[in-house]
Order: C-alpha cells, then sequence, then structure tokens
C-alpha cells in the first residue's frame, strides 16, 4: 500500500492555525488512512492510503476545511518522491537545518527565481515541484521573498529525513 506524506500550511500549535496532532491523526483515520503518524507540531503527517494521491489531498483538504472553518493547503508526496527530494538537495554540504524544500503541487514555473525580493547570502534551485533554499545566515534573519513559493509550504532537511524515515519505517 502506498505510504504518504502530507503536510499542512499555515499549521501551529497556537494561534490562527492551531490544530493539535491528535485531532490530525484521528481526522486522518476517520478518512480511512492506515499506520497514521505525525511529526512535530507543524502539521506533519505520514500515513497509508490506497487512495491516488490526488484524492488523498483532496479528501485531507476537505475535512481540514470542514475543521477549521477555512481552506488550509495540503501538499502530498509519496515516500518516494520524498526520497527524491531528500536526494536532489543542490546543497547537500550545508547545515541541514539552514536548507529548505518548499513543496509546491506543481513544479515551478521555469521563471520562479527571476522575481524574488529580499535576498541577500540566500542561494536557491528549482526541483521537480520544489524550491531549495539555502540560508546561509540562517532563516530568522531573512527578507527573501518568492512569489511562486507563495502557495507551497516549507520544511527543513533535517524535517524532510526524519519524515522520510517515518515513511520507510
Amino acid at each position: 500500500m502506498p505510504v504518504y506524506i502530507a503536510l499542512l500550511r499555515a499549521v501551529n500549535v497556537g494561534g490562527t492555525g492551531k490544530l493539535p496532532m491528535p485531532e490530525l491523526r484521528d481526522m486522518c483515520e476517520a478518512l480511512g488512512f492506515t499506520h497514521v503518524r505525525t511529526y512535530i507540531a507543524s502539521g506533519n503527517v505520514v500515513f497509508e492510503s490506497r487512495l491516488a494521491e490526488a484524492s488523498v489531498k483532496k479528501k485531507l483538504e476537505q475535512s481540514l476545511e470542514a475543521y477549521a472553518g477555512k481552506p488550509l493547503g495540503v501538499v502530498v508526496r509519496t515516500a518516494t518522491e520524498l526520497a527524491a527530494v531528500q536526494q536532489g538537495n543542490p546543497f547537500p554540504a550545508a547545515a541541514p537545518d539552514r536548507t529548505v524544500a518548499i513543496f509546491l503541487d506543481t513544479p515551478p514555473p521555469a521563471d520562479a527565481l527571476d522575481n524574488v525580493s529580499g535576498q541577500d547570502a540566500e542561494e536557491f534551485r528549482l526541483g521537480a515541484r520544489e524550491i531549495y533554499v539555502f540560508y546561509k545566515d540562517g532563516i530568522g534573519r531573512s527578507k527573501l521573498k518568492i512569489a511562486a513559493a507563495k502557495a507551497g509550504t516549507s520544511r527543513n532537511m533535517n524535517t524532510v529525513a526524519k519524515l522520510l524515515e517515518m515513511a520507510q519505517a
């Protein structure tokens, strides 16, 4: 059975995007997903489902909207796709906590990196359905804005590695 990783946008432990991870697990199980596991309180969930990726995304987004009363974005990857994200990291020697993959639903446009603002020491590259960013001076200090990344959600390479480990277990 396929293993999926769902990455939720705008989810945190407090404030407007609050979604406790036990509730996310229950939601996924109610949708018929099995072997559901969450990782840290920022909307990362690993599970199995016989459904196609698009159906998984649609069902989860519908359930999240019913819960939150507003649309919450979800990006879904298979375990194989997440492994490709990790292997495709163009900054393998960089600190994994300063390197992120911004996950998108579709391939980024070829000109996605032409219209960035606030760039200082950051480096970025396009992936299959990701934009990779290395924040040399740290994410917290960065003013970088990538318009093409607006609909995506980012995870650092430590989180990508942990989610992949969970998906392959």
